[in-house]
């Protein structure tokens, strides 16, 4: 079973540009919290999170036709590889998400997103992010607006959930981590 510590490794040979590095810790907390909603454990989906992105700094116009091999030779269990390649369906792969942990990965990416501008937009940051607020944001298709919503739709559609309630999972998920993905706020009102 792929452990924090592995993917944080593997994911720090290839991903090097800060801005990644946030959005894979973001889907990684995110991941976590969808762990813990389903029972499952959180370290484990947490590291798949970790290393979704693992090709895409070196090969964005080929995103996950450089991960399979790669992490299958360094020692990834087959499972969870299925899962990275799986967040990828529709897009680049035609791996469908099957288990919780694939419809999660392929939900929270895109989501996680809309969660990360829309914290940065308010003086706590994701402190006092309430899902009332994050809603009215998702509504607004200007905003974050190269977030595929219909993705996130399709995602939960998958996992028999509504966006409100996986949104509010995600957004608890990434709160104990605020200042580690830069979204403690700056405290100043907006």
């Amino acid at each position: 079973m792929l452990t924090l510590e592995r993917a944080a490794e593997l994911n720090g040979t290839m991903v090097k540009e800060e801005h990644l590095i946030i959005h894979a810790k973001n889907v990684s907390y995110a991941m976590g919290a969808m762990a813990e909603h389903f029972g499952e454990n959180r370290e484990h989906w947490e590291a798949v999170g970790l290393l979704h992105d693992y090709d895409y700094e070196k090969y964005p116009e080929e995103h996950l036709q450089h991960t399979k091999e790669p992490l299958l030779a360094a020692g990834v269990d087959e499972e969870d590889v299925r899962a990275i390649m799986s967040h990828g369906w529709g897009i680049c792969t035609d791996v469908k998400p099957e288990t919780n942990m694939e419809k999660s990965l392929f939900t929270v990416d895109e989501l996680t997103g809309i969660i990360q501008a829309c914290a940065r937009m308010r003086p706590n940051g994701i402190q006092d992010l309430e899902i009332k607020s994050f809603m009215k944001k998702y509504k607004d298709k200007k905003f974050a607006a190269k977030c595929n919503r219909d993705l996130i739709q399709q995602g939960c559609d998958l996992l028999g959930m509504e966006v409100r309630e996986v949104a509010e999972i995600c957004i608890e998920g990434m709160k104990p981590h605020s200042a580690e993905i830069g979204l403690e706020g700056t405290g100043a009102e907006a």
